[in-house]
């Protein structure tokens, strides 16, 4: 696998519209962490992007799971605090060579993105729908101009999900508990952000700290070097 790319599948879970809008939050905090370390960051869909830059899968990988966020939402008039959840995928570029897609097993639809990008994505045809028969994975990708970048991104994030499905299948095979081995499982509660205390909670190490502010505005290095000291 390439150690220089990540890629981040970040979805909104348990909460509504509040967990969609953490998602977000989610994208942006690890865009801007990316962005202040030179890092490349690339959308591959609304809920999906890639970073590439040194060590990038290294730091990343233990960002798999479940974050929750406990916070009073811009839309409650009451002012009651709302837990929500959104979950992390983190999974590493995989090879061509790794990972095998037999093409017939690819049903791959073209159709025009809908999010900004130009005049040339909005009218032609150029965002991509893979469908992998045999698991019935769906990927998507809008954010190029140019159709065929567009495929080749959405067929890395297909060998990506694939390779995310036989690690999972081995681990269940060696009936072992997924923490602690570099990437969390996604249904796994790793960390809570709570906004009314300014404290971020790694539960996996028990670590907590108390500038949540300046965390979710990207500064992630504390965070990071203290998961790579007890995770490794």
């Amino acid at each position: 696998m390439n150690s220089n790319t990540v890629i981040l599948e970040i979805r909104g879970a348990t909460g509504g519209d509040e967990a969609n809008i953490w998602a977000a939050d989610l994208t942006r905090m690890y865009s801007r962490y990316a962005q202040t370390k030179g890092w490349k960051v690339t959308p591959i869909d609304s809920e999906t992007i890639k970073i590439t830059g040194e060590g990038a899968y290294d730091l990343f990988q233990y960002e798999s799971g479940v974050h929750r966020v406990q916070r009073i939402p811009a839309t409650e008039r009451r002012g009651r605090i709302h837990t929500s959840t959104a979950t992390v995928a983190a999974l590493p570029e995989i090879a061509e060579s790794q990972i095998f897609i037999n093409p017939a097993d690819v049903e791959m639809q073209f159709y025009r993105a809908s999010s900004k990008g130009g005049q040339n994505v909005q009218k032609v045809s150029s965002a991509v729908r893979l469908l992998h028969r045999p698991t019935g994975l769906v990927v998507t990708c809008q954010s190029e101009r140019d159709q065929f970048q567009n495929r080749a991104n959405a067929m890395s994030l297909l060998r990506a999900k694939l390779w995310e499905l036989e690690d999972e299948k081995r681990q269940a095979q060696l009936g072992q508990a997924r923490a602690v081995i570099g990437r969390g499982m996604r249904a796994e509660k790793i960390r809570t952000y709570n906004f009314p205390q300014n404290r971020v909670t790694d539960h996996r190490i028990g670590k907590s700290w108390g500038n949540l502010d300046q965390i979710v505005e990207g500064k992630l290095d504390t965070v990071f070097r203290k998961l790579q000291e007890n995770l490794k």
